[in-house]
């Protein structure tokens, strides 16, 4: 961390002045600021956004800096693309510390200073991803915090040996246990969720868990999330990953499931898909539950898309949950950067006094205008320390 004074800036849609960054925290904004001995950057009028926030990607998955991947299994069942994706890492021989680099790289350069990442844990790789992972968030410290999330998306019950990597992975550090579709992945759901439970107990960790699942199975896997995170007295730990099932039309089942949420302060994070049902913003926002938004997977086994962009991720969370009006969009910007920070437990990124120093600033008449355009990044700072410029980090992906 660092000190920084960014001069002439607009602070979102407001009128110029400066922002002075004292030891990682922004200290003060007002125009006309003055801080001898602290380095200045003159933004000449550009917009200062929060720094972005992924919070729901797969660091060790991306295929970026290898020749284009041909996909032929994209419409396979869920099993057959987890299984698809095993074998293509290994036989590839994908180092995940690279590929991470190169991920969390581009999305820094993007702008984002907050990453969550599931991270496979299975009997083929090991722990070979997560200790990859960790080496890059070593590395990347002073550019983009990396959060880590021990995922076994190959399954627990039905992979003898797995659970006892996920109790090593959370013992190396990872910060969160993972789970995938408890009915759907493992045919299983009281073992799956005993045994992430469990490790959540032993450990004192968080869960963050994917739920694809839809319809009736989705809201089953989901009451037997809250049932344990209640029993637990686990309020404000558990996040539910896409949670497809939220977006389903009977809306007296779907509300009753989000006073449940609300109650037990479950986080939910989204991609915003926009082939799947999907939990919608406004319903979640009138129940006072914490959202985040995250890119997935960016150009890998699973698919070509993805680009690492949590600015065009609030263009995609608007389009998805017909946001238009200026403070609608200004609230999916919020889901990709200030609020998705509070939906990981960590503290909100603003441009306020005593947030911390994360910012990016971009060209444009209007921070709406930025949104939709996904304006360019002409500067990224974390903690007071510029991380990149026109687009690109400083540091080189390897």
């Amino acid at each position: 961390m660092t000190s920084l004074l960014i001069k002439n800036v607009r602070i979102m849609d407001d009128e110029p002045a400066d922002i002075l960054i004292r030891d990682g925290v922004i200290a003060e904004i007002a125009p006309g600021l003055d801080a001898p001995g602290v380095a200045e950057e003159d933004a000449t009028g550009l917009i200062a956004l929060p720094g972005l926030v992924d919070a729901h990607t797969h660091l060790d998955k991306s295929l970026l800096g290898w020749p284009w991947y041909k996909n032929d299994v994209g419409g396979a069942s869920l099993m057959a693309m987890i299984e698809n994706e095993r074998d293509m890492k290994q036989r590839l021989g994908l180092d995940p510390h690279v590929q991470s680099m190169r991920h969390a790289l581009k999305t820094a350069g993007f702008g984002a200073t907050l990453i969550r990442s599931h991270i496979d844990i299975d009997t083929q790789g090991g722990l070979r991803a997560l200790e990859g992972v960790m080496q890059t968030a070593e590395i990347l410290a002073d550019v983009v915090e990396i959060e880590t999330v021990a995922f076994p998306q190959s399954g627990l019950t039905t992979r003898e040996g797995t659970a006892e990597l996920m109790d090593q992975a959370l013992a190396m550090g990872a910060n969160l246990v993972g789970g995938l579709d408890p009915c759907g992945v493992d045919r299983d759901p009281k073992g799956h969720l005993d045994i992430i439970f469990g490790l959540a107990e032993r450990h004192g960790k968080g869960i963050d868990i994917h739920l694809h699942e839809r319809g009736d199975l989705g809201l089953f896997s989901m009451e037997m999330i809250l049932d344990r995170a209640e029993a637990l007295d686990m309020k404000g730990m558990v996040t539910i990953s896409h949670a497809f099932c939220l977006g389903m039309q009977d809306y007296p089942r779907v509300e009753a499931m989000l006073e449940r949420l609300a109650a037990m302060d479950v986080a939910i994070m989204t991609t915003a898909p926009a082939s799947s049902p999907a939990p919608m913003v406004k319903q979640l926002d009138a129940h006072g539950i914490r959202i985040g938004a995250g890119n997935d997977g960016i150009q890998d086994t699973w698919g070509p898309y993805g680009n690492g962009d949590m600015l065009e991720r609030a263009k995609f969370v608007g389009l998805r949950n017909n946001l238009r009006e200026d403070v609608e969009v200004k609230r999916a910007l919020d889901i990709c950067a200030g609020g998705g920070a509070v939906a990981m437990g960590k503290p909100r990124r603003a441009l306020k006094a005593g947030a911390p120093g994360d910012l990016v600033l971009v060209e444009g008449e209007a921070v709406v205008q930025a949104v939709v355009t996904h304006a360019p990044r002409k500067l990224v700072v974390k903690g007071g320390h510029i991380t990149a410029r026109d687009g690109q980090t400083l540091m080189a992906a390897p």
